[in-house]
């Protein structure tokens, strides 16, 4: 796949048929550990997700004749699908075994693996379960830091807090896709900050149809095709690469 922006007509966050539909599919498996008694905030498993996908699309094996590069083109260049799993205790330690990258946030651990095919997921990842992601947030999440990118969720969606997840790690990958290598990598070195909120229910028909980039899921799960969160703030990364050039 390309290094550019994916154009509007053929983006794999689309729910019209598409080639991409014809070509083998993949999935990116994300697995988020919650223990019983000390599971992590909503918010914050939200935005370790979408780091995690940003750090494995910006991983040096993701790239080139990397160990993963192939299975990262075959992934983008079909629907780009990312699952949700959760794991705990004896789970998450043989989640940990396997080859991936463990991200953590304030109170949350998201490992994202390379991707899988669809049917070809190894058993101690297919075993983890899906459902029983329902998080909270303990505290209302503070206001966003304005030089981060933001990226805002439908408010008029419910979804699990895995299903969040995934969609908050398109988000991202959307954002990533706006930017050049120079300023992928000023956002890599500054730690990839960014925020996920919920948009008021007024703003969002601004959000949507203002040119932001926007991903619009699918419906293969939850939730029927529609809208789910609007990026915004990539120019602030671009901004920032700016301010790291000598």
């Amino acid at each position: 796949m390309s290094e550019d922006p994916t154009p509007v007509s053929d983006s794999p966050f689309r729910s019209e048929p598409s080639v991409r539909d014809t070509a083998p599919q993949f999935v990116l498996p994300l697995v988020v550990r919650i223990e019983r008694a000390d599971p992590p905030a909503r918010t914050d498993a939200l935005e370790t997700a979408a780091r995690a996908v940003l750090t494995i699309l910006g991983d040096e094996r993701s790239a080139g004749d990397g160990e993963w590069a192939q299975a990262m083109r075959d992934w983008q260049d079909a629907r780009i699908r990312k699952v949700v799993r959760r794991a705990r205790g004896a789970e998450w330690r043989r989640a940990e075994a396997l080859p991936g990258i463990t991200v953590t946030g304030k109170s949350a651990e998201v490992r994202v693996f390379p991707p899988v095919p669809l049917d070809g997921w190894p058993k101690d990842l297919a075993r983890l379960q899906v459902s029983g992601t329902d998080l909270d947030d303990p505290e209302p999440p503070v206001d966003a830091d304005p030089a981060a990118p933001v990226l805002w969720v439908n408010p008029h969606l419910g979804m699990t807090a895995g299903k969040a997840m995934a969609q908050a790690g398109h988000a991202a990958q959307l954002a990533w896709w706006e930017l050049t290598d120079e300023e992928r990598a000023a956002w890599r070195d500054a730690g990839l900050p960014l925020a996920v909120r919920t948009a008021a229910p007024a703003r969002w028909p601004e959000l949507t149809h203002s040119g932001l980039p926007v991903v619009r899921d699918a419906g293969f799960t939850e939730i029927a095709p529609g809208e789910t969160f609007a990026v915004e703030g990539v120019g602030r990364i671009r901004a920032l690469a700016r301010e790291e050039q000598p």
